[in-house]
């Protein structure tokens, strides 16, 4: 199950969990949708790999499951990787 983290590791962003403007790698690593295109060009810089959109979770599963409320930040923000 995805962790659904909460903010973005750029900027600090809050994301929604049942939106689409969250990216994420393949370990997850979770940026905003600006940070992700525009100064990231679609590459994680912690791992490398593509970034995608992140699936949403339905409201009703969110009860249930809930996105993770630990944010993750990088203090220098990002360069492209």
């Amino acid at each position: 199950m995805l962790e659904m983290r909460p903010n973005c590791e750029c900027c600090d962003k809050d994301l929604d969990p049942s939106g689409n403007e969250a990216r994420i790698c393949s370990f997850e690593c979770t940026f905003c949708a600006a940070c992700a295109d525009e100064t990231l060009k679609g590459k994680c810089p912690n791992c490398g790999g593509a970034l995608f959109v992140r699936p949403s979770r339905a409201p009703a599963l969110l009860a249930k499951f809930p996105a993770s409320t630990a944010r993750k930040v990088k203090p220098q923000g990002c360069k492209a990787a």
